[in-house]
């Protein structure tokens, strides 16, 4: 059987909080949790640990969207976020802060399933963002240390770049580690012996 999606409201209203959950349930089948105390939004956040975050909120104000974003943390799940009035800074702020949908108008339950269905997909979508771009940084930094290592090799035993690269990868390759990792030994060694 599978899991059902955990959704938290964030509602101080506790009569709106009721109206938005007889919505979800009329769509679909979660597991809903309600935030009616903004106190105690960060520590309920933690708690809780759900899928996605849905934040109704009438005049939001600068203070009250940072505070919203970071206690919800929108780069560890999607965050939809319903707002009365648009207002383009704060737009702006919610989208850079990570906040998955940023919906003015308000909330209303025929717009309720496609937005958050579109919000979990951005947010998804964004986080393999993430995830390549780390990964490319990282053989980014990988490439340029086994380019250190390999002037540092083609310096001290006078070989030119390919026969320094074959011995990286020999040495590598003998003690069962990366060509990386050998890198990063060699230039940590040469960088103490300097």
């Amino acid at each position: 059987m599978q899991r059902l999606l955990k959704i938290t409201i964030v509602e101080s209203d506790p009569a709106r909080a009721a109206l938005i959950e007889e919505s979800l349930l009329r769509v679909g089948q979660y597991e809903l949790n309600i935030i009616n105390d903004m106190t105690r939004l960060n520590s309920a956040i933690k708690e809780i640990n759900p899928d996605i975050v849905l934040i109704d909120l009438d005049n939001p104000s600068r203070d009250a969207l940072e505070e919203l974003t970071l206690a919800t943390a929108p780069l560890e799940r999607p965050v939809a976020l319903f707002v009365d009035q648009g207002d383009a800074n704060l737009t702006k702020l919610a989208i850079e802060a990570g906040v998955s949908a940023y919906v003015v108008d308000g909330l209303r339950a025929d717009r309720l399933k496609p937005i958050l269905d579109a919000a979990v997909a951005r947010f998804n979508m964004f986080r393999q963002m993430r995830t390549e771009l780390a990964a490319t940084k990282r053989a980014l930094e990988e490439r340029k240390v086994i380019d250190r290592a390999k002037g540092i090799l083609m310096k001290a035993k006078g070989i030119d770049e390919e026969a320094a690269y074959a011995l990286l990868r020999r040495a590598a390759m003998d003690q069962g580690r990366k060509v990386g990792d050998v890198a990063e030994a060699l230039v940590s060694t040469a960088g103490l012996l300097s």
